[in-house]
């Protein structure tokens, strides 16, 4: 009998679902480790990274032939060992495309309409203008990785009149880009926009991506967004920046160390707005991952054709 070992708590309903695709299959789901742990070494499909997974699914004498990460990104994981042992990886992404666009807008309108400054002012019971100027109409935003998320943020970008400009590997055209380059142009794009917005995964063409050179080709005017990865980001040439008003500020929702240090300079600055790496945090998590990513593969995964939901190329990291 094959095995389906999901490590998170999922809903009823859900469960009852996946056991209609594999009515002859054993399914054990549940969060707490104690749960799952025993029955990995013998599990032909695993929903959701755990540590456990290297010690007992990467051995000889595992069975399992596919993973279905719980997040997005896959930077984290064993992708070297996955592919040797020829394990399909599938990934969340695209289950973030409404949360993180939200908060990606979140922090663009805060640093434009200066909400996070009215914020302190209210702590303080203080009652000022604080210099409130800008608007977000009309303005050019440059998105870093048009995928999911980045094809998401540029539709909302829409409804502000916003020009889009997209960059990502193939420079193919995406609905609500205005107009597309390739990663080669990126310091072609970065001049042009008010805000530059990264969506990326991390991989070792975009660690250190944004650097000293990056800042310097961005308008003093533009503000920087970032909830891809940390690692994208050199975060002392970015700190630099923002000190020697290279640029106007940032949102960051990304570190390369989190969480962030508590003596960490960018805390400190009135033009930085920072969350904990919460962006892609939502109420439709789950239904997302199991419902319409996990399920619609699993069909096709029992009829043996191929996974059409989010295979990740291990040539690319992503």
């Amino acid at each position: 009998m094959s095995k389906l070992v999901i490590t998170q708590n999922i809903e009823p309903s859900q469960l009852t679902n996946i056991k209609k695709v594999v009515p002859d299959w054993e399914v054990i789901a549940g969060r707490d480790s104690s749960v799952w742990l025993d029955h990995l070494q013998n599990a032909e499909v695993v929903v959701g990274w755990k540590k456990e997974i290297s010690e007992k699914c990467l051995q000889l004498d595992s069975k399992l032939k596919w993973l279905q990460s719980w997040s997005a990104g896959v930077n984290s994981m064993p992708l070297q060992s996955l592919e040797e042992r020829h394990i399909q990886l599938t990934s969340a992404n695209g289950v973030h495309a409404y949360p993180i666009s939200e908060t990606i807008f979140a922090l663009m309108l805060g640093l434009t309409r200066k909400i996070h400054t009215y914020v302190r002012n209210q702590q303080e019971k203080k009652w000022h203008h604080s210099g409130l100027k800008l608007e977000i109409h009309e303005k050019t935003i440059g998105i870093i990785g048009v995928g999911a998320i980045g094809k998401e943020t540029a539709k909302l970008a829409k409804a502000f009149g916003m020009k889009v400009l997209g960059v990502r590997n193939s420079g193919k055209d995406v609905e609500f880009v205005d107009e597309m380059y390739t990663s080669t142009q990126i310091h072609e794009v970065l001049p042009q926009c008010d805000y530059v917005v990264v969506t990326l995964p991390l991989t070792k063409e975009t660690q250190h991506l944004f650097g000293k050179e990056e800042f310097k080709a961005m308008k003093p005017s533009s503000f920087f967004i970032n909830i891809g990865r940390g690692e994208i980001v050199k975060e002392d040439e970015l700190i630099e920046a923002l000190r020697s008003e290279e640029i106007a500020g940032a949102g960051l929702d990304v570190f390369t160390k989190e969480p962030l240090e508590e003596d960490s300079p960018l805390w400190d600055f009135e033009n930085v707005i920072i969350t904990p790496h919460t962006s892609g945090s939502t109420e439709h998590y789950t239904k997302r991952v199991i419902d319409d990513i996990f399920i619609p593969n699993l069909k096709s995964y029992v009829a043996g054709n191929p996974l059409p939901l989010n295979l990740v190329d291990y040539k690319k990291g992503y």
